[in-house]
Parts: C-alpha cells; sequence; structure tokens
C-alpha cells in the first residue's frame, strides 16, 4: 500500500513522538551556525525521488541506497594502484544488506568479516567462503569450520594464534596475522597515538597484535612451534584522514613480510576519509596508492623478487555517500530567549543514525517539501537544531562541529511538518550500527534506487511484534 507523507504522519503514534517534556538539553548553552548553500535536491534525491522511496518503503523513516554510486565507488575502489595485483575486501560492517553485499560481488569485490556472525550472513547471501577474510576482535568458537570451508582468518591477537595453531597442530595451516603497527588514524583525533574512537592502530588500541611481539620473535616462535605458514600480513589503522600515515604504516608493515618469507600478500586495512559535507576533502586513491605500489616494487627488488599483492579494505569509501536516512518532519517546536533554538523533530534518530549522538559527526541535511514535487521548493530559510525522536537527551542530529555536546544550528530551507528531510552521507555505518528498538522503535527499512530510477525494496520494516517475540516468561514466576 502506498501511502502519502501527511498520511503516513498521521497514522503514527504521536503519544510516543511528542516528547517535548525531555526535549535535548546539552552541556553548555553555546551554539554554533553551520553555513550551508541551500539545495534542492540532496546528494542523489530529488522530492520526486525521495517521495517515491518513501511510498515503496510505506513510509519513513527509511535507508535509501543509489545503485550508481555503489558501482562507481566500487570501480574507484577496484582501480586502486598495485604493483602485483589487488583484492578489494569490502568492510561489510559498515553496511551489511545482502543486496549491497550481492552488488559488489557481482563487481568482483570480496569480503572483510568482523565476526563469525557476518561470515555467515555473507555467506547467506551466496559469497563464496574463499572470498572472505575474518579479523575480529572474538574469534569464534567454529572459527575451524570457517577455515576448513574456505574462509581466510587473521590472527589478531597472541592467545588467537594459540587456539588456531592448537587446531591445527603440524598440519602447515595458512594463516593471516593482524599487526598493530604503533600508529593510526582516525577521523575525530589529530593524534596518531592516542586514543580516538575511529582510530584502531597505536598504544591506545587494542586491535591486532602488537608490532613488537613480531619483531622481537614472539610471533614467529608461535607459528613455528604449531607449524603453522604465514601467508597475509594485516594492518588496520582506523578510517582517517591522513593519506601520509597510511603511506607510512605500508612501508612498516612490508617490514614484517619481511620476517616471514611464506607471506604472499599484504592487507593495508584501514578507511579512506570521504568528505560528506562541503568542502571536506575526500581520499585521492590514485594519489594514495602511487607511492604504495613504488613501497611494493622496492620490497620486491630488495627480497629476491618477492611480489606481494595488495588488499585493501574500503568500507566507508564504498557506502558513506551512496546511502541517506529519509525522514519525515513529525514536529516543530522553538525556545526563547538569548539561547533560545528552533527545533525539528524528525521521526528518525540515533535508532538510525547514532554517528552524530556517539562521534560528534556531522551529516549534510536536506530539507525538501513534504508534496514530494520540486516545484514546491521554496527559497525561505531558517536557522534550526534538528533532534531525534527518541527520549534521549543525546538524540542530537546536528551537533557544534568539534562540540559533539552543543547545539549546533543549520541554515536550512523552512520546514513544515510533514516535510521530508534527507541526511546524506547515511551509507556507511548507520543502518549496520544503528541503535534498533530503542524506545521499541522498529528497524527501519531499507531501499534501493537503481540506474533507471525504479526504487526496490531490500528490506522491510520490522514488525514491531518482532521487538518482544524472544522475551520469554517463566512459568509461575508473576
Amino acid at each position: 500500500m502506498k501511502l502519502s507523507i501527511a498520511s503516513i504522519l498521521f497514522t503514527t503514534s504521536l503519544s510516543v513522538r511528542n516528547a517535548v517534556a525531555f526535549a535535548p538539553t546539552f552541556k553548555g548553552a553555546a551554539s554554533t551556525r553551520l553555513e550551508m548553500s541551500i539545495p534542492s535536491a540532496s546528494e542523489f534525491l530529488t522530492a520526486e525521488s525521495a517521495k517515491k522511496c518513501v511510498e515503496a518503503a510505506s513510509g519513513t523513516p527509511l535507508y535509501a541506497y543509489s545503485m550508481d554510486k555503489l558501482s562507481e565507488n566500487a570501480d574507484a575502489c577496484l582501480a586502486f594502484p598495485s604493483a602485483y595485483g589487488l583484492t578489494v575486501r569490502y568492510a561489510m560492517k559498515a553496511c551489511p544488506n545482502g543486496a549491497i553485499l550481492k552488488i559488489f560481488n557481482k563487481k568482483g569485490i570480496h569480503i572483510d568479516a568482523s565476526s563469525g556472525f557476518e561470515v555467515r550472513r555473507a555467506m547467506a547471501n551466496g559469497i563464496p567462503a574463499e572470498n572472505i577474510s575474518l579479523s575480529t576482535q572474538e574469534l569464534p568458537a567454529d572459527f575451524a569450520e570457517f577455515v576448513d570451508m574456505g574462509v581466510k582468518v587473521n590472527a589478531c591477537s597472541i592467545s588467537q594464534l594459540e587456539r588456531f595453531g592448537q587446531h591445527y597442530n603440524g598440519t602447515g595451516q595458512k594463516v593471516g596475522v593482524r599487526v598493530n603497527p604503533g600508529v593510526g588514524s582516525g577521523g575525530f583525533s589529530a593524534s596518531s597515538t592516542g586514543f580516538s574512537k575511529t582510530n584502531v592502530g597505536g598504544p591506545a588500541s587494542s586491535f591486532g597484535i602488537w608490532h613488537e611481539l613480531v619483531e622481537d620473535g614472539t610471533v614467529p616462535s608461535i607459528v613455528e612451534k604449531y607449524g603453522l605458514e604465514v601467508e597475509r600480513i594485516h594492518t588496520h589503522i582506523g578510517s582517517g584522514s591522513d593519506p601520509a600515515i597510511w603511506q607510512s604504516v605500508a612501508t612498516k608493515s612490508l617490514s614484517f613480510c619481511k620476517i616471514f618469507p611464506t607471506v604472499t600478500a599484504l592487507n593495508l586495512g584501514g578507511g579512506y576519509k570521504v568528505g560528506r559535507n562541503k568542502g571536506e576533502p575526500t581520499t585521492d586513491l590514485q594519489e594514495i596508492g602511487a607511492p604504495v605500489s613504488d613501497a611494493f616494487r622496492t620490497f620486491a627488488a630488495e627480497n629476491d623478487g618477492r611480489e606481494l599483492k595488495l588488499e585493501i579494505e574500503p568500507g566507508t569509501y564504498l557506502v558513506a555517500m551512496a546511502g541517506a536516512l529519509v525522514s519525515a518532519i513529525q514536529d516543530k517546536v522553538h525556545t526563547t530567549g538569548e539561547d533560545g533554538h528552533v527545533f525539528l523533530k524528525m521521526d528518525a534518530g540515533m535508532t538510525d543514525v547514532l554517528r552524530p549522538s556517539l562521534y560528534g559527526a556531522i551529516h549534510p541535511i536536506t530539507i525538501l517539501p513534504g508534496s514530494g514535487e520540486t516545484s514546491d521548493v521554496g527559497e525561505e530559510t531558517e536557522s534550526v537544531v534538528v533532534v531525534g525522536h527518541c527520549c534521549e537527551s543525546g538524540d542530537l542530529m546536528t551537533p557544534q562541529e568539534g562540540e559533539p555536546e552543543a547545539l549546533g544550528e543549520r541554515e536550512l530551507r523552512k520546514a513544515e511538518i510533514g516535510d521530508i528531510i534527507v541526511m546524506d552521507g547515511s551509507g556507511a555505518y548507520c543502518a549496520g550500527m544503528s541503535t534498533k528498538n530503542y524506545n521499541s522503535f522498529p528497524e527501519a527499512p531499507e531501499v534501493l534506487v537503481d540506474e533507471q530510477g525504479d526504487v526496490h525494496l531490500i528490506r522491510a520494516r520490522q514488525p514491531v511484534e518482532q521487538i518482544w517475540a524472544n522475551e520469554c516468561t517463566p512459568s509461575g514466576l508473576f
């Protein structure tokens, strides 16, 4: 059944939505205005196509993905410079929907899984086991089942390597080793060694085997003890914005390959900065990859012609700007005085896009008319704070830049209740990292916009009864 934006809003339970008593309060009274142009369309959605997405999903909120952009980004990654061969692995945690996995599989992109459950999810969507690499903080109890099917496992700690070796003792089983190279790069931290929520390299990170344990012989001795064959070195420094750090780690990672003569591939994990907002840079893959290719050639020249293959693991780069959260303005309120604001309340929030609350991330926002007609896009603007629908003070969609707990105002097209609000840059770490079911809000559906502009449902909205379906009442307790 296709519904209009207005009818969708009025069939929503307003008693849940109107949590005025819990309006967001944040540390400090400071706010800032992020000046932006007032577009008549979002990154890939017009008023008309946004309305088609809403109709296909039978309401808002929803996630929409552009097949054109997914394909374009895949081609850019597949063209990453490499000296002796390239394998692109999609970091599926970024957005694990099966339709997206299948699109990338068809393009020849392999999979980087972060848990045993992701391995099973990928295989359930037709990804061959031999095309899956598992690097995980929690090595599953059934890891050997995956290995025997062809999944490549990277040991990410000494204990993981020991468990792997104990199971495959004396068999010559191939294994990868993930190394913490001592530095990292995080998009929300200027430090390459300190803690950041997006930095997974350096002394403040628990990810990977500390590089000194490779260099001092600890890891080689375990490999020798169990008769394993190290076929791949893996490093990962986070999804950052510093190409110089990425290139430096690439060079250092090659030194780990030298320790193990059996290594045939170096996996340089880590994301590439994507500019979500106007003026933000996007990593030039050709620029960052050229010196890495040179380093591989130098390594070959200095090590008896050993030609190592390169593996990369993009996630954000592939899907971030190919996805958007499509929501509706379900309420609009204001406060007065020197610190007063106009608040736009979405029928989505941290239940759907957690990044602003978690990282203080800034997403581009576009207001489109609820009519679904571009001709209705007005020119009048206003400065607003955009908040989510949760009864939670941290459900803020427009944090102040650099101050995630302060309100940030946006100059947007003047909105009315029932208008469409699009948050671009929501393809990565949004649907796959949502806080779904908080306040018992159902998981939002996902749609795919194909090359012809047709919209396809690729995940239905979660039935509300499914939220509590697994709850149990002990017999005789109540």
